[in-house]
């Protein structure tokens, strides 16, 4: 009896074919490795085998390529905004420190001027920041941050940069009211610094006018005269800047000349005044007043220059 396998070809049959190929495929790795040796060749084999399995590997890698691809993007894009956000917020920051400087500076620079045109004759000094004002034909006055519990008093003398502001109507506890030499009920005692002649200087509720209702037609004065206080009255000092004389009519028919002058402070444009004090028997001091009033009338102030 023959045995068969299960294929039904017999065994001896199976033995052989595999012994057939046992030996053919030794036979060709034998070969193979001796033209590997020889001449590299499995290293061409390899390199054309890569070449055609790159696409393959590309088309499997691109997915996680291209998610990796798209995190970084908007992880990037993210960081990008964030560091834009925050430089935006650094310059808008700068920018108010820029502003805040600038305010500062001219501020300090208003102060220094305050400083520089003080006279001698004053002892002490505060300045003080203008908080309101009031600017009509019949009141000139404005409110400054300083008060009695800063050193204010009644009457006290109030400069501003270029000249003369105007004095202490009214002292609260943090507060002051200061009348200005531009108020119609305001009269200043000044003097012509040119020529020595001594007058009234009034104020017409306009605070770029001032005028000297009180000199004869053949007064010594001329446009771009300066006016300077005299030191009568016993409020302002001797010899501070009051204004500038801008006209002058003289009518042979009358016997009083139309004088104006523009005052020399910023009226409508100051924010910083300086509060003084004088130093007691001082030359250029205030001279003591006869009247009883802080603020001198016409009537009193006119005749305290007389």
């Amino acid at each position: 009896m023959v045995a068969f396998g299960g294929s039904g070809r017999p065994v001896h049959s199976r033995v052989a074919a595999t012994g057939l190929a046992f030996t053919f495929y030794a036979t060709l790795s034998i070969v193979l490795m001796f033209l590997d040796q020889r001449g590299n060749w499995l290293e061409y084999a390899r390199y054309g085998l890569s070449a055609a399995a790159y696409p393959v590997q590309l088309a499997v890698n691109s997915p996680s390529a291209a998610w990796h691809w798209v995190r970084e993007s908007f992880a990037t894009r993210e960081a990008l905004q964030a560091r834009n956000d925050a430089l935006r917020a650094e310059n808008r920051e700068l920018e108010m420190r820029a502003l805040r400087f600038e305010a500062l500076a001219a501020e300090n620079a208003q102060l220094r001027a305050l400083k520089a045109a003080l006279p001698e004759v004053v002892e002490k000094w505060l300045p003080g920041e203008i908080m309101n004002i009031e600017l009509s034909t019949l009141r000139q006055r404005v409110i400054v941050n300083r008060g009695a519990t800063s050193g204010i008093f009644k009457g006290q003398a109030v400069l501003a940069r270029g000249g003369l502001m105007g004095q202490v109507l009214r002292a609260g506890p943090w507060s002051s009211e200061v009348i200005l030499i531009t108020d119609p009920e305001h009269a200043v005692p000044v003097q012509v610094l040119r020529s020595g002649l001594r007058t009234i200087a009034v104020g017409q509720g306009n605070a770029g006018v001032m005028t000297l209702p009180y000199l004869p037609v053949n007064s010594d004065i001329k446009v771009d005269d300066q006016l300077v206080t005299s030191g009568l009255g016993g409020v302002f000092p001797a010899g501070y800047p009051v204004a500038r004389v801008i006209e002058v009519g003289r009518d042979p028919g009358q016997p009083l000349a139309l004088v104006r002058a523009q005052p020399l402070a910023a009226i409508d444009r100051d924010r910083e005044v300086t509060f003084v004090w004088f130093r007691p028997g001082h030359p250029a001091a205030p001279a003591p007043s006869t009247g009883s009033a802080a603020v001198p009338s016409l009537a009193g102030t006119a005749q305290d220059t007389q």
